[in-house]
C-alpha cells in the first residue's frame, strides 16, 4: 500500500475506534442516553413489512413523549447522521481525481444527510405530507449535474445515512458507510480497474502528486 492510502486508513481506523468508544463508555456512564440514540430501528427494516404496507413506520424512540426528550433526540440523530457521513467527505478529497473535484460535492455530501434525517422525521408518519414533499421537490430545479457516476455514489450513500438517521436505524448507516469507504480504500490502493489512458475517476496513487490542470498552468 502506498503511503497516502496507509496514512487515509489509519485515519479512519483511528476515527472508527474514538467514535465506538466514545459511545460505549456514554452508554456506561448514562444508560439512560441509550433512549435518546437513533439506534435500534434496524431490526424493524429487517423484519419484513407489515400486512399493511401503507402503514407509518413507528420509529424506536416512541418511548420518548417530552418536548425535551424529542429535542434530545433529533440533536443525537442529526449529530449522529453527521458523525456518520463525515469520514465519507475524507474519501472523496483523497481519492478523487483533482482535475474533477468538486468542492460543492463535499459539501453536499456532508449537510445533504442532515437535511433528509429532518424530512424523514417529518413526514414518515403522514402520507399527505410525503406527497406535499415531492410536490414541493418537484418544483425545485437543480441545475448541478455530476460530472460522474463515482460522485452519484456519494450522493446516494449521503441520502441513505439520512434516511438511516430518521428512522432510528443509524446502525445500517455505519455499517454501509464503514463498508463503503474501505471498499473506496482498497481500490484506490490497487488501482483497480486502470487500463492505459482510460477515464479515471480516482487520481493514480502511485504517484506523488496529479499534473496541473489547464487553469493552472
Amino acid at each position: 500500500m502506498q503511503l497516502r492510502s496507509i496514512r487515509l486508513f489509519v485515519w479512519l481506523t483511528i476515527y472508527y475506534g474514538a467514535v465506538t468508544l466514545i459511545a460505549v463508555i456514554a452508554q456506561k456512564v448514562y444508560p439512560a442516553l441509550s433512549d435518546f440514540l437513533p439506534l435500534g430501528g434496524a431490526q424493524q427494516l429487517l423484519g419484513g413489512p407489515s400486512g399493511n404496507t401503507l402503514e407509518p413506520l413507528e420509529i424506536y424512540a416512541t418511548q420518548i413523549q417530552n418536548f425535551s426528550g424529542s429535542l434530545a433526540w433529533l440533536v443525537f440523530a442529526v449529530l449522529g447522521a453527521l458523525a456518520t457521513v463525515l469520514p465519507v467527505t475524507w474519501v472523496y478529497m483523497e481519492v478523487r481525481n483533482r482535475h474533477d473535484y468538486d468542492q460543492s460535492l463535499v459539501e453536499t455530501i456532508l449537510i445533504l444527510p442532515i437535511a433528509v434525517t429532518s424530512v424523514v422525521v417529518i413526514v414518515q408518519n403522514s402520507l399527505a405530507l410525503a406527497f406535499s414533499l415531492a410536490g414541493v421537490v418537484g418544483a425545485v430545479r437543480f441545475r448541478n449535474t455530476l460530472k460522474s457516476s463515482g460522485d452519484a455514489l456519494y450522493i446516494l450513500l449521503a441520502i441513505g445515512i439520512g434516511l438511516a438517521a430518521g428512522t432510528s436505524a443509524l446502525e445500517i448507516a455505519i455499517v454501509m458507510t464503514i463498508i463503503f469507504n474501505y471498499t473506496f480504500l482498497i481500490l484506490w490502493t490497487i488501482d483497480y480497474g486502470a487500463r492505459g489512458n482510460g477515464h479515471r475517476y480516482m487520481r493514480p496513487s502511485h504517484k506523488k502528486s496529479d499534473p496541473p490542470s489547464k487553469s493552472e498552468e
